[in-house]
């Protein structure tokens, strides 16, 4: 027989976590100059989420927000920290992984509120969790929604591997790259509306906080530093020897492609 105490509320919960961590997220656009139809250029936005992940400027998104400014010309990156639509600041990209769908931007801001960070190794499906984010836009920063962890390890995408947290909390385009927090107001993951399963309703996914806070330090160690990058994972099924057998040409087999990388804007595909 098991004894079930509930003593907390999911509403109170929400209220006092969104209190707590509200000024620690940040809300993201990006402007770039596309050419027009008929010619010339014209400007294209879009908007995302962050979070604050150290006081002196470092900012955690999703690379999927920036990743227009990271390609186009004449781009630039503005981030609104808290609810306050009425201030920018300008945005640096420091780097990012495709494959994670990570990115770490910077503005020259200092003594900002740093979000807590949590450990996602110690979570349990059923608990509750909490979201901050701008989920249709910088017109709706700051939004809260709660709900559960509903999957723990979970692989959307074969390409990556990656193993990532399931809930119902409501997680729409503009929340990507804002946080998914434990009930003490804690961040546990990172929210990516493009990893999201669109054919489910109720079924949003984020990064778990020790895979982000793992990938974003060696993102911020290597600032500066160009690094080569190309964007395939190789497949150790096939050797050379065995291509051969076949009747192919000693080489390497693409087994995927990360999108938006080198090797995917160059043609090469799967296999």
């Amino acid at each position: 027989k098991v004894t079930i105490n509930v003593d907390e509320n999911a509403a109170s919960i929400a209220e006092a976590v969104a209190k707590k961590c509200t000024d620690s997220l940040v809300g993201i656009r990006t402007t770039t100059s596309v050419s027009g139809f008929f010619g010339g250029t014209q400007e294209q936005s879009g908007d995302g989420s962050g979070v604050i992940y150290t006081s002196e400027g470092y900012i955690i998104t999703n690379y999927h927000v920036i990743a227009d400014a990271v390609s186009g010309q004449n781009s630039k990156i503005d981030v609104f920290v808290g609810t306050n639509t009425s201030k920018s600041y300008p945005a640096t990209v420091v780097g990012y992984n495709i494959p994670c769908d990570l990115a770490v931007i910077k503005i020259d801001v200092k003594g900002l509120p740093a979000m807590e960070f949590g450990n996602s190794d110690g979570l349990s499906v059923g608990q509750y969790v909490v979201t901050i984010g701008a989920p249709g836009g910088l017109d709706f920063i700051g939004s809260v929604t709660y709900g559960i962890i509903s999957g723990l390890d979970r692989t959307v995408s074969t390409n990556t591997g990656l193993k990532l947290i399931q809930t119902d909390a409501a997680i729409n385009p503009g929340n990507s790259g804002g946080a998914l927090l434990d009930a003490n107001g804690k961040l546990i993951g990172i929210n990516s509306s493009k990893i999201a399963s669109v054919e489910y309703e109720g079924m949003g996914f984020a990064i778990p906080v020790n895979t982000v806070k793992e990938k974003c330090d060696k993102i911020i160690s290597r600032e500066g530093t160009a690094q080569p990058y190309f964007g395939v994972s190789i497949s150790s099924t096939y050797t050379g020897e065995v291509l051969e057998l076949y009747g192919y040409p000693t080489g390497a087999v693409v087994s995927s492609v990360a999108e938006g990388s080198p090797a995917d804007k160059s043609g090469i595909v799967r296999g």
